[in-house]
């Protein structure tokens, strides 16, 4: 079963490989996401955080949600010494780059909670995989009919931030200018909130955002950094070549 939906602004796809197909739970995925939309956009009026941004609502009257949401912004802006930021000067507050990963981990725990076993949820490039292998390309910052390289993920998550898609989108909060110092950083880790988080992190960090993220505990990364220079871990899975 195969199933694709344009939910945050990004394409979603969903493959299930079970042979019975549970498509409440299926339904389920795409409901929560458009559900998530619609409360933690930044972008929307009446969301949940455009609310709290307005201080129409307080810290102590976020939904359960939000106040995870906004725990582990906080703790990623802590761990990256403020480059990591959603609340920068002159900006709303904008949880997007924690809300993604998590919410689409989130999705992926309905699945398995349904008894569903080997599934490869895409989100914008972003994956979150069980019951594998799974292969799953990294594209190539510059050249986008290219892939650095290949991974092998059973179950576990991949995300990669770049400047190919948005541009100079990603802030380094310590100086409230555009990242520099890194192309792409990519992040396996065993959920996507914290593959996505911390390759976003990373990369809002620059050059030094690539031992940081290789510090954290179960994350594996392969970097490119602004010299061209590729830097990945000994861990990181990548898949073995089949020949003929």
């Amino acid at each position: 079963m195969r199933r694709v939906e344009h939910v945050m602004g990004f394409p979603v796809s969903l493959r299930v490989d079970d042979e019975q197909v549970p498509g409440a739970a299926v339904d389920g995925v795409f409901s929560w996401l458009r559900e998530v939309d619609e409360r933690f956009s930044p972008f929307k009026p009446d969301s949940e955080v455009s609310r709290l941004d307005r201080g129409e609502i307080g810290l102590g009257e976020v939904s359960a949600d939000l106040a995870e949401v906004l725990g582990l912004c906080e703790e990623y802006r802590i761990a990256t010494g403020g480059a990591f930021d959603v609340r920068l000067p002159g900006r709303g507050l904008d949880p997007c780059a924690v809300v993604k990963g998590w919410s689409v981990q989130r999705a992926a725990e309905l699945l398995k909670a349904a008894g569903v076993r080997r599934f490869c949820l895409n989100a914008g490039g972003d994956v979150v995989a069980a019951g594998g292998p799974w292969r799953v390309g990294v594209r190539h910052p510059e050249q986008a009919d290219k892939l650095c390289t290949v991974l092998e993920i059973t179950d576990g998550a991949v995300a990669t931030s770049a400047l190919y898609e948005r541009g100079a989108h990603i802030l380094d909060g310590r100086t409230g200018r555009p990242a520099t110092g890194l192309l792409s950083v990519t992040v396996v880790a065993n959920s996507l909130t914290e593959a996505d988080s911390t390759a976003t992190a990373a990369f809002a960090m620059g050059a030094e955002g690539i031992a940081w993220a290789s510090s954290r505990p179960g994350c594996e990364v392969f970097a490119v950094d602004a010299e061209r220079r590729v830097v990945r871990t000994e861990g990181l899975p990548v898949a073995v070549a089949v020949t003929a």
